[in-house]
């Protein structure tokens, strides 16, 4: 690497750690800590909210969706959209009332409010799992692609400075110095690939006739997608508007229900149309490079085997000329570290909160708890990185349990909400019969009808059985559950 392109990569990366000292020297307890003592803007958790959503997966899955089926992979962030603005009109205003009025810190401290402890327990255990899971998914994903994009950047020093950095700055600042660095990162990310990787990429590639030359006309259409994919994206993606840990925390940080609501409707235009189309059109050029021969130099010819989703940093590392590359480096780093700071303190806060408070009954609200919270997040963070590092197979199994959390999780919380007949039992067994089915099909690749995806039947599952054990054992609080 060029050290023009190290010295704007180690700038950014100090400025970031500069972020969470800052934070360091100005939180005071551990509701500063894990909800940034619920005084957070409606733009920088706005910011925050979509930079979580789309950071991470924008470099692995957009990029290849366009590398593979042109403008149409679009309509994926559509449905985040959808939940974005769905989970701001029907939960915000009932989730953020309780909050305030309880001063919750977690997601699962509804389900004890709602239904009972053992429920909320259960509930904190599974999203525990799953983000811990999914902080290691991210710091490996964007290793390999950083690695992947930059001559000389190995994957195992990638790891070490993705994961040291994300986890000193998350551990030293909490959820104020996540919000604030996702902001940053975002318009690092957005400055980097509108300003940079698109109008180069286009020139690189030769502009739109090469583009008509080289693809066939489904890579420009809306329509190109079956309806079995976007259901699948659907059901796998408006429920974790409900149900993420990560945007439970973000609506208790605002000051008001009507604060959170304008921060939910900011991301989801962020999300669909500009993060989308974004994301895909640069898969797009990816693929025209691909097919007219750019990325032969590294063993890539047309025709040659070819991961979609490393199309788009290979097109960047190609294109990009010293200087710019750091910039873009700096980009890559920030779409990944967005995602894996808040599920890092998502974990934490299920750690800590939902699960060691309860079984060893540990003191609420001293300032001592501080100190507390960033021991738990920085021995997640190291745990994590540990995972990522040695252990993809139990990374795996890991995120499996992420794909539990949500199909075992949605049913109930509506049912918290919505439904007063819903029960503490109904609620416990929806969790793991739902999670436990969508896991199942999983893990044993079970050929589904219309290849639909697992977390329909998982969802559908914990459906019948919450009804069907709510009629049958009424009641919420009850100590069987």
């Amino acid at each position: 690497m060029h050290i023009i392109d190290l010295s704007v990569f180690v700038v950014y990366m100090i400025f970031v750690l500069g972020i969470g000292y800052y934070f360091l020297r100005r939180n005071k307890n551990a509701d500063d800590y894990y909800v940034g003592g619920r005084t957070m803007s409606s733009f920088h958790v706005g910011l925050s909210v979509v930079a979580t959503d789309v950071g991470g997966g924008f470099s692995i899955g957009l990029g290849g969706l366009g590398f593979i089926m042109g403008l149409s992979g679009s309509w994926m962030l559509f449905t985040g959209l959808i939940g974005a603005w769905l989970s701001a009109v029907f939960l915000i205003p009932k989730a953020s009332k309780i909050a305030s009025k309880l001063k919750l810190f977690t997601f699962p401290q509804l389900f004890e409010h709602f239904y009972s402890p053992r429920v909320a327990l259960l509930a904190g255990i599974i999203s525990a799992i799953g983000y811990i899971g999914f902080t290691s998914s991210q710091l490996l994903a964007g290793a390999k692609l950083a690695s992947a994009s930059f001559h000389n950047l190995d994957l195992n020093t990638a790891l070490i400075i993705m994961g040291v950095i994300t986890v000193l700055y998350t551990v030293m600042g909490g959820l104020k110095a996540v919000i604030y660095t996702d902001t940053f990162q975002w318009i690092i990310l957005m400055a980097g690939l509108i300003l940079i990787g698109i109008p180069l990429g286009y020139q690189s590639i030769g502009g739109v006739e090469a583009i008509r030359e080289t693809l066939s006309h489904d890579f420009m259409a809306l329509n190109n997608v079956e309806w079995q994919t976007l259901l699948n994206w659907a059901v796998t993606i408006i429920p974790i508007w409900f149900v993420g840990m990560t945007l439970y925390q973000r609506i208790y940080s605002t000051r008001t229900a009507k604060e959170a609501q304008r921060a939910w409707y900011i991301a989801g235009i962020f999300e669909w149309p500009l993060m989308a189309f974004m994301g895909v059109i640069l898969g797009l050029f990816a693929r025209v490079a691909f097919e007219n021969g750019m990325f032969a130099y590294m063993d890539f010819g047309p025709g040659s085997d070819l991961d979609a989703e490393m199309g788009l940093p290979l097109l960047l590392r190609t294109i990009l000329p010293v200087g710019l590359m750091g910039l873009m480096m700096s980009a890559y780093f920030s779409a990944i570290m967005s995602t894996a700071d808040s599920c890092l303190m998502a974990a934490s806060g299920n750690v800590q909160t939902d699960i060691l408070r309860k079984l060893f009954k540990l003191p609420e609200g001293q300032k001592s708890t501080l100190r507390v919270s960033q021991i738990i997040t920085l021995v997640i963070g190291v745990l994590a990185l540990l995972f990522a590092w040695q252990m993809e197979n139990v990374l795996e199994l890991m995120l499996y349990s992420y794909a539990f959390m949500v199909s075992g999780l949605f049913i109930p919380v509506l049912g918290a909400f919505y439904w007063k007949r819903g029960s503490t039992i109904g609620a416990f067994w929806g969790m793991l019969v739902g999670g436990g089915t969508t896991l199942t099909l999983t893990i044993l690749g079970v050929n589904l009808p219309f290849n639909l995806d697992p977390n329909i039947f998982g969802i559908t599952a914990s459906l019948v059985v919450f009804i069907i054990l709510s009629y049958l054992f009424p009641g919420r609080k009850n100590i069987l559950a």
